[in-house]
């Protein structure tokens, strides 16, 4: 049997590895701790819940749900862009519903890029930046976040041939690995770049709400020009704990969330309607569980941070995101100090390189495991790693 190269050429994706070696560890009989996957482990805010139940309970929801979502869905993304990020969306033509982020990020490749063509992905990045690029048969050039520039990518570096085939980059921020933060000029720096080379930019705006120590993160689209040069890729998954709903949306430039539309009629049929409901409740009611949450993370967060110093590492507390990104120790290496403190401690790491060839050097650690589980990660790493 013969399978797509496209396929074939896939590499094994990261968190797949992960729960894999739980697995293993923990049918040998050790309590593994993992802080590997950034899965939120605090439930859904109950009135969202609520909300998917009546909506279920609804025969209307019942039938093929629309791909362009329902009107009560793009009012609560407009309204939320309106309200939080003071970013006017015209309800026709700028939303569209994703199934999670990631189907977004996937599928947007398959819109913008055609054979032989090339998108610059943010190195360390979410691995689907470079496999969306390879499933539509294009090529995805590392774009590397330079810690001296607060994890944010030179862009006056990138060689003029790569740009003449570029036709998209991927940013985000907050961001995933790292926990940067935009407090610059970098957002309309990047909108003069697209303009200049003719390229879409792609915000994944999945961490917008985690933050914390006053940090209020932007919305790219919010920069003048953004919404004419690209879009934007929201989430519901952390900020609302809902990882497992898949509910999401793609907003900003009409023509591009058009085209996107176009090949969502052909790939799927659209987000299931009490789950569209669930979102609009979520984005249109109390924001009270989301500050609560942060709370909750930043206590984590502080309390890591405090346990990795105590071993030795340099650590600086990141003002958003649900993740801590390390410099490994001296004399290591990202899957050398993973292995390591997987033998010494049973807890599990990220090692950086698993997320592009700028993040070796680096490991990421997630806050979303119980109170209880990483105050003991935090004590096997306080006794037991040794540097």
């Amino acid at each position: 049997m013969r399978i797509a190269e496209r396929v074939r050429t896939l590499p094994p994706y990261l968190f797949a590895a992960i729960e894999r070696e739980i697995a293993e560890r923990t049918a040998a009989g050790i309590d593994v701790i993992s802080l590997g996957i950034g899965d939120p482990d605090l439930p859904t805010p109950p009135h969202v819940v609520a909300a998917l139940a009546e909506g279920a309970a609804d025969p209307a929801t019942h039938q093929y749900p629309s791909n362009r979502g329902e009107t009560g869905f793009r009012e609560a993304v407009a309204g939320f862009y309106a309200s939080r990020f003071g970013v006017t969306l015209d309800l026709a033509s700028q939303i569209v519903p994703l199934l999670g982020a990631k189907e977004g990020i996937a599928h947007i490749c398959q819109v913008l890029l055609d054979p032989g063509d090339v998108a610059l992905a943010a190195d360390p990045g979410y691995p689907v930046y470079v496999t969306g690029p390879m499933l539509a048969d294009a090529t995805a050039v590392n774009l590397p976040l330079v810690p001296e520039l607060g994890f944010q990518p030179d862009l006056e570096a990138i060689p003029q041939e790569t740009l003449e085939n570029a036709k998209m980059v991927f940013v985000s921020y907050p961001n995933n690995p790292t926990g940067a933060v935009i407090e610059d000029d970098f957002f309309p720096r990047l909108v003069a770049f697209a303009k200049a080379n003719d390229i879409v930019v792609v915000h994944d705006n999945a961490y917008a709400d985690i933050t914390y120590d006053g940090y209020v993160a932007p919305s790219f689209l919010a920069t003048p020009g953004a919404s004419e040069v690209g879009v934007e890729i929201f989430s519901l998954s952390k900020s609302y704990n809902m990882t497992g709903w898949r509910a999401g949306a793609i907003v900003g430039d009409p023509e591009i969330v058009d085209a996107y539309w176009r090949l969502k009629t052909n790939l799927d049929s659209g987000m299931f309607g009490a789950v569209q409901r669930a979102a609009a409740a979520a984005l249109g009611g109390s924001q009270e569980s989301v500050r609560e949450m942060c709370r909750v993370y930043r206590r984590r967060r502080d309390l890591l941070v405090a346990a990795l110093r105590t071993v030795g590492m340099h650590v600086e507390p990141p003002k958003g995101t649900i993740y801590l990104w390390v410099p490994v120790p001296d004399g290591y290496t990202s899957a050398s100090f993973t292995q390591q403190v997987l033998e010494q401690a049973d807890v599990v790491v990220t090692p950086g390189a698993a997320y592009g060839p700028s993040g070796e050097g680096y490991v990421r650690l997630s806050l979303t495991v119980p109170d209880e589980r990483l105050e003991e990660a935090v004590r096997r790493i306080e006794e037991r790693v040794r540097l």
